[in-house]
């Protein structure tokens, strides 16, 4: 039994395959067998597209804008709660010492 390879599409070819659906009077199905990509491949592209427009194909390796600034205030967030920890650790050992 032989594993099946995950294909890769570029967004020169995913823009193209929205296109067809968006604007020929074809359907979905058609256009997924004459291009040659599963009708569910076909289905969440455009769903992604409608979703997110042009970013939605950022590329692989790469994130949209949007999530790269969600990314970075969940990190300055993570550090935010790590220094009121310590602050905290720090207010109980020294009030413990005054007593």
């Amino acid at each position: 039994m032989s594993k099946r390879e995950a294909r890769t599409y570029d967004k020169e070819f995913k823009l193209n395959a929205i296109k067809l659906c968006l604007d020929s009077g074809r359907s979905r199905r058609q256009i997924a067998d004459e291009l040659g990509i599963p009708i569910s491949t076909l289905v969440e592209w455009v769903q992604s597209y409608t979703k997110s427009g042009l970013t939605a194909f950022p590329g692989k390796g790469n994130i949209k804008a949007s999530d790269a600034e969600l990314i970075k205030l969940r990190k300055e967030l993570s550090i935010a709660r790590e220094e009121r920890d310590i602050l905290k650790k720090a207010l109980g050992i020294f009030s413990s010492i005054k007593k």
